[in-house]
């Protein structure tokens, strides 16, 4: 990492307020170019805190593009941070567009926007885009869902054929809760902060309850563009060209291809390389980083300062492809190499088809299959990738291809799979893994498509088809995309499972798995010719060591095939947040544990994040948060998740401090009590210390009426409870009631 202390521009920094025409103030920090003519404005709009939870990110990316002749502007959306109203009231993307037209209209800006973002700010900038605000005349979207596929038995962030994504989906509701409590900064919000505080609080609710930050289970729908998640149609319309940037280890880098695929070739390009859910220039593994911000400077100085960067003439597609490696859990560079598309599907990918063999096989996985799977949102942790996946292929029923000669994938393979079932619920999961010589399972991808709400019928009138218990029915699915190459000599292997626990909640009857007949199954891979190969490496080549590692020089690129290359990563200074350790070891990142005498499993996550940030102006900010997945073998009704988190906000020179616990479950409401089972958690209680009416009161409403008969039921309890200092603000229990299942 090339940290760049001087820049083209001197540049100044300052703290606004952009007003909505409903009133409500928004909290932005500009970073722009000192005097001089006015610039474009490059504007990063999300829910996130700027001036704790991404302060240090962004001391290293807006300063930066300020140096390089642009107003870069992070604003805090609605109801977060330090900016006015309440979260889930408004329409973001609608808000952001407002704030579009503001910056165009400052002094300091000549007019010209730009508009970028991760996760959710990357899809609110494809959101925004889609509303086709003037100003806005360019797109940079990271790591975003676009909400683009209208089916819900297709894949997104929060299902993947139809099966409700456990692992992901109910961890962000609930990190979502946690952040949405936080109060203002009297250090930037002023006196006020208290008041808004309390607004804030008195219109919180779940997002499982506001939106469907993981989606009913009891049906499943169409969205329009806006009511709901889709941005596809909306950018289709839209003049903003869109730089679609993914990872092959975040679950939303399906996004740019099917962006590339839909947009006009002159307004959009895609980038996908090895990384997980981070900006591709923040070395975090697996790797190899690259200079994004210069690569984003070309695509801004292009459509905004209209400079000959050479942005256009890249490949529609620049993609990593990635070589094969042992199984670890971590990597700080994986091998492989950059290929260029110029058009998406790719004339140079082929469907190849490979026909399952011998008989009828019984698939009954124990539902802890999937504790191997890994992180659902890897963010560059010890722990995030899969680990060897022999023990999870045991679990399942696998089918071997050995493969003869170097073999590339590039996009999404496809299973074509004959099943008989004696019950109507369930779900099956296929994963493609590459098997070494020495027995080694190295998972390249997967997918899923739950059992007996739809099937295959799509188009059926009511979009739902029943199945017909000892009927065998062909069901066909996408799995997510991957860019790799077997060697020759390896196996790709196809391990088909009953269940795949916690990325997918198990439907009651499960257990009893399926019957898969290899005769007319089989699985599609979307192969890519290769012009030399990297088995042995290319001049393209980046081993696991890092760049230029073992690059042999008989070997070129053939002429119409250019080197694609990337300069090396390149911040501003970074901010000097300072991050106490404990005094006692870390937990695990991610620890499996087994009760043999019950059967049961449990997944416990400690995320990274987990500690003491100091930052330089004064702010100290600690956190703590544990997810637990629960699962009994033999027993789909089990299935629990669990995630407990507090974050203390505490300033030592004002004596400023202010506390919020959140604790989320999901879990069968034929399970064991919410409000008798928490008494035993080691964790104990969020009312360990209230008055003992606080604590009655929340016992009674856990145990009310609504646990009575919702046998068969899932149920979500979220619990937040607020202090400023040793008072407490605000406590409040949340439950909802969602059928489960319906078909």
């Amino acid at each position: 990492m090339h940290i760049r202390t001087s820049f083209p521009h001197e540049t100044v920094h300052e703290d606004l307020r952009v007003p909505l025409t409903d009133g409500t103030l928004l909290h932005a920090r500009v970073w722009r170019p000192l005097g001089g003519e006015p610039v474009p404005a490059l504007l990063e709009y999300t829910p996130s805190r700027l001036t704790d939870r991404t302060a240090a990110r962004d001391a290293q990316r807006h300063p930066w593009y300020a140096g390089h002749g642009y107003a870069s502007v992070r604003v805090d959306a609605r109801g977060h941070g330090n900016s006015e109203g309440v979260p889930g009231a408004g329409h973001p993307a609608r808000d952001a567009a407002e704030v579009v037209d503001r910056l165009a209209a400052q002094p300091w800006c000549d007019g010209e926007v730009g508009m970028f973002g991760i996760a959710r700010g990357g899809t609110l900038a494809l959101q925004t885009a889609a509303l086709a605000p003037e100003p806005l005349k360019a797109v940079v979207s990271v790591c975003a869902s676009d909400g683009a596929s209208d089916d819900r038995y297709d894949n997104d962030r929060h299902r993947t054929g139809g099966s409700a994504l456990t692992g992901g989906a109910y961890s962000r509701a609930a990190a979502t809760l946690t952040d949405a409590a936080l109060p203002p900064d009297p250090h930037h919000a002023g006196p006020a902060w208290r008041a808004l505080w309390l607004r804030r609080l008195a219109g919180l609710e779940p997002p499982s309850y506001t939106h469907d930050t993981f989606p009913p289970l009891t049906t499943v729908t169409t969205v329009t563009p806006f009511t709901g998640r889709t941005a596809l149609t909306g950018l289709t319309a839209s003049t903003a060209p869109v730089l679609a940037v993914g990872g092959w280890h975040d679950p939303d880098h399906d996004t740019v291809l099917r962006l590339i695929a839909h947009l006009p070739p002159d307004r959009v390009r895609g980038l996908i390389g090895p990384w997980p859910h981070t900006y591709p220039d923040r070395d975090r593994p697996p790797g190899p980083a690259i200079g994004f911000l210069q690569e984003t400077l070309r695509w801004w100085d292009h459509w905004l300062k209209d400079t000959d960067t050479g942005a256009l003439a890249e490949p529609l597609l620049r993609a990593y492809v990635i070589a094969t490696h042992p199984p670890a859990t971590t990597y700080r560079t994986l091998p492989g190499r950059w290929i260029g598309e110029a058009g998406w599907p790719s004339p140079d990918v082929t469907r190849v088809t490979y026909a399952l063999r011998g008989a009828p096989r019984l698939v009954r996985s124990p539902l802890h299959t999937g504790v191997d799977a890994g992180a659902f949102l890897p963010r560059g942790g010890d722990a995030d990738l899969p680990p060897d996946q022999r023990e999870e292929d045991a679990r399942s029923v696998c089918f071997d291809v050995p493969l003869g000669a170097e073999t590339w994938v590039l996009g999404r393979a496809r299973v074509r799979l004959r099943l008989r079932r004696e019950v109507p619920r369930g779900q099956v999961v296929a994963r493609l893994c590459d098997v070494a010589p020495d027995g080694s399972s190295t998972l390249v991808t997967r997918g899923a498509f739950r059992l007996g709400g739809r099937l295959h019928a799509p188009e059926a009138e009511g979009g739902a088809v029943p199945w017909t218990p000892g009927a065998a029915e062909e069901v066909s699915f996408d799995l997510g995309a991957a860019g790799y190459a077997f060697p020759p000599g390896h196996t790709v292997r196809l391990a088909v499972s009953s269940a795949y626990w916690p990325w997918f909640w198990p439907a009651p009857g499960s257990e009893a798995g399926f019957t898969l007949d290899p005769e007319g199954s089989v699985f599609e891979l979307p192969v890519r010719h290769h012009e030399t190969g990297i088995y042995p490496q290319n001049t393209n080549w980046t081993g696991a060591g890092g760049a230029d590692q073992d690059r042999p020089t008989d070997q070129a690129t053939p002429d119409d095939r250019p080197d694609i290359g990337f300069p090396e990563p390149e911040q501003a200074e970074p901010l000097g947040v300072a991050t106490h350790a404990p005094l006692d070891p870390p937990d695990p990142e991610r620890l499996v544990v087994r009760d043999p005498a019950g059967d049961e499993w449990r997944l416990d996550v400690t995320p990274r994040e987990n500690g003491t940030h100091a930052h330089p102006d004064g702010l100290e900010v600690t956190e703590e948060t544990r997810e637990s997945y629960t699962v009994r073998d033999g027993d789909a009704r089990s299935a629990l998740v669990r995630s407990d988190r507090t974050i203390r906000l505490h300033r030592p020179e004002t004596a400023w401090a202010t506390t919020v616990h959140t604790r989320s479950e999901l879990r069968h409401t034929d399970r064991t009590a919410f409000a008798d089972d928490r008494a035993n958690h080691e964790e104990g209680d969020l009312s360990d210390g209230l008055s003992d009416g606080l604590s009655d009161g929340l016992s009674d409403g856990l145990s009310g009426d609504l646990l009575d008969g919702l046998s068969g039921d899932l149920l979500a309890v979220n619990e937040v409870m607020c202090s400023e200092g040793a008072e407490v603000v605000f406590h409040h229990t949340w439950e909802q009631r969602i059928p489960w299942p319906a078909d």
